[in-house]
Formats: structure tokens, sequence, C-alpha cells
């Protein structure tokens, strides 16, 4: 018997069996649809964590070579991810354009755009100047190439400058996306993802007022603190730099994760209940922001849950709102205190050693000028030991936390703040070297 006699007549019935009979349908049916379904839920599942990875990783290398921004620089990132806008706020000469460039410029394929805005600013040079040779044709046009109307991500410097020929264009396309061409043609739909704005003082006009408005998120940054991080700043422009690790993200994971993944993360009704209690707090202390800007702060506690790979938003994540719920600075410490005693129970007692720290720092602010056998006293009798005690129960603190699985961003923003002034003792009032204070931390 040969081959063909073994495996018995196909012939154009084929090896399913007879004409009109079904046989099994690969590829088809209820449990075939269920497969496939479940095997794009596990790709998409795995882009997120992929782009929420390399989003972690960039904001990882950007802490590293910007010094104590690692809270700042996360925000920016969480704050893009909600497709929002943000202010950095502080004085000039704090790395505020830098930190922005390099954030926005990890952004593969985007178009980016950036300006530094003055009172005599025209909205056509930043939405598009008008065509020249088209004009003399008896057209009027704009170019609309490398200007805001095209961008995905920009960089507003000076943000409160805005001329106030341009300030409703300039509100339309923060608030909705669109420019009103000069000709009063159609509206002009603009890819911005989001906005991150600078400047060196808060808005004095009252026209200027309704963008600050605009800007969910506001981050404070201000001169190195650290006696040790500034050392090592001044001797990095002393050594060649070298090439710099360079995580990426692809536009289109970018704009994915902003459409899709973000909306998609969860906000169980514990944390519902935990934004009415803040909201509450916050308005014994006589601090109340708009029920728009309470709105929009969901989309970055979602944000902030989907940056670390997590699909639902933990208290965890509350954190992030220190940034949105104040409007002028001398606001913030008590939203952060409110925030943080909400996030978490060890903040309290953190937090309280954070104000015996800053009363240690005004004391030796108010000692400047003194002679090192006072400033030595001092440090032998006041200083030494609150700063060292301190030091001690937020590493107890931290460790409690950590063992428990809650947050230690606030502790660590704590003990940042210690190190801090610990070295400013060590320095100022006890005359050590900036570069030999680390082991001393």
């Amino acid at each position: 018997m040969n081959a063909q006699d073994s495996q018995g007549p196909q012939g154009p019935q084929g090896p399913q069996g007879p004409q009109g009979s079904q046989g099994p349908q690969t590829g088809r049916g209820p449990q075939a649809a269920q497969d496939r379904q479940s095997t794009r839920a596990q790709r998409a599942q795995q882009s997120a964590q992929d782009t929420a990875a390399r989003l972690r990783a960039i904001g990882d290398e950007l802490a590293e070579r910007f010094y104590e921004r690692a809270d700042a620089v996360r925000t920016l990132v969480v704050t893009l991810l909600a497709g929002q806008h943000s202010l950095v706020l502080g004085p000039p000469g704090t790395a505020k354009s830098e930190m922005a460039r390099e954030l926005t410029g990890r952004i593969e394929g985007a178009a980016y755009w950036e300006i530094l805005l003055s009172k005599f600013t025209a909205p056509t040079r930043m939405f598009g100047p008008i065509d020249v040779a088209a004009l003399a044709r008896g057209e009027y046009r704009q170019v609309y190439d490398g200007r805001a109307t095209r961008a995905h991500v920009a960089f507003i410097d000076e943000i409160f400058k805005c001329s106030t020929a341009a300030l409703n264009e300039t509100l339309g396309y923060l608030n909705e996306r669109i420019y009103h061409p000069e000709n009063g043609g159609a509206p002009i739909r603009c890819p911005l993802i989001g906005a991150i704005t600078a400047s060196n003082e808060l808005p004095d006009r009252e026209d200027a007022a309704a963008i600050y408005d605009r800007l969910l998120v506001r981050i404070e940054v201000g001169y190195l603190e650290d006696p040790a991080n500034f050392a090592a700043l001044v001797r990095s422009a002393a050594v060649r730099p070298t090439a710099p690790e360079r995580t990426t993200v692809e536009l289109a994971a970018l704009q994915h994760a902003v459409a899709e993944g973000v909306p998609s993360v969860a906000v169980p009704d514990a944390i519902v209940d935990a934004v009415c209690t803040l909201r509450a707090a916050l308005r014994r202390r006589e601090l109340v922001a708009s029920d728009r800007r309470w709105r929009q702060a969901v989309t970055l506690l979602q944000a902030s849950a989907y940056l670390d790979g997590r699909p639902a938003v933990a208290e965890s994540d509350l954190s992030v709102l220190t940034h949105v719920l104040w409007n002028s600075p001398a606001e913030r410490p008590t939203v952060e205190r409110e925030v943080l005693q909400l996030v978490n129970p060890d903040a309290r007692e953190a937090l309280d050693l954070a104000d015996t720290i800053e009363e240690l720092d005004t004391q030796l602010d108010a000692m400047a000028g003194q002679s090192r056998e006072a400033l030595s006293e001092w440090v032998i009798k006041k200083a030494h030991h609150r700063l060292a005690t301190a030091g001690r129960r937020l590493a107890e603190l931290r460790a409690e936390a950590a063992g428990a699985g809650r947050s230690t961003a606030a502790i660590d923003r704590v003990t940042g703040r210690q190190r801090a002034v610990r070295a400013r003792v060590l320095t100022e009032a006890l005359g050590v070297d900036a570069s030999a204070v680390g082991p001393h931390l």
C-alpha cells in the first residue's frame, strides 16, 4: 500500500471530510475570539508596562543629573502622562529650562517647540508667521511648521510675560488645544500633549493670572541646599562630561498612554473618600480649590499609578496633590502637611521633625557673622543632638513604613532636608570642607 492509499482519498473534499461537513474550525467560534481578545489584552498590558518602565528610567536618569530635583522630575513626567500643563517656579539659574528641555527631548518623534515670552511677543511669532511669498501673490496665509500649532510638547519660558495681544490665543491653546488663524478661518486643532512652563515669579497682572489658573501643576525649585550637592555641582564644571544614559520613549507610546492607558487606571472608592476628606481639611484651613482643579487632579492620580505600573490609584499617589492645591507658595507647606498626613500615618511625626529641622536652619541663619566659638557652642549644646536624633528617628520611620508597604516619599524628603541642614551646620558652623561632608552625614 502506497502513502496515498494509507492516508485515504483526499480528492477535492480535502482532509476535513466530505463536502458540506463543518469539521473543526480553527480560529473561529467564541473560544477563539476569547483567545484573540486575551492575547490583545496581554500585548496592551505589556506595552503599557514597557512605556511606564521607560518613563521611570527617564525620570531616574534626570534625577541623577539634576541634584535635588527627583520630586520635580517625577511630577513633570506625571503631568505629561496626564495630558496637563505644569509651571516650574523659581529664581534664575535653577535649571528650570535645562530640565524641561532634557525631559521633552526624550520623546522620540515628537515635534518640540519652545519660546521665551516678553510683553512684545506677537501671536504670529508663537503660532505661525505670515507667509510673505504668499502675501506677494495676494494670498494671506500663515506658516505653521515649527510653531506651537504643530508641537506635541512645548516649553514656554517666562509664561507670565505673555503679551496682552497673545493672551487669548495662549489660553485657547492651553485649554482647548486650538488656534484661531489671523484670517478668521476655522480653528486649527493642535496636537499638544502638554506644556511645561517656567517663571521666576508669580503673575503681577490680572490678565496673566488667568494663565496661572490653567496650569494645573505648580512646582517650586530653589538653589541647592545640600553643600555636598553644591560641591559636586562645582566639581562637575571642571570635569569633561561623559555621555549619560539616555532612555527614550516613542511619541506613539506616550500618546497611547495619555489617551488610553492612564484613563483606564481604576480609582477605588477609598481614594474618592480620601480626596473628599482632604478637601474638607483644606477648607477648614481656608484653602479652597475650584471644582475644575479637583476634577483634573484625578487624572494626575491615575497618571501617578500608571507610572508606577499599578492598575489602580493608591493612597501614595495622593502626594502629587502637594503641587496642585495651593495658590501661593506661602500656602504650600499647609497643603503638603494635610496631604502627607492623609497619605501616610508616619508622615505626621516626620513633618514634626521637619519643623525642628527648619527651626535649627533658621537659628543658623540668625547666627551669621558670629565667632567660630559661639557657633561651635551652639552646635554642641543644641544642633548636633537634635539633628542626630531626628536622623535616627527618620531612619526608624522609614523602616517601619517600608516594612508595612507604605510610601516613604514624605520621610525621604524630610531626611533629605535633615541631611542638607546637617551639612550646613558642619560647613558653616564647624568649618568642615564641603567636599568632605559626605562621610559625616
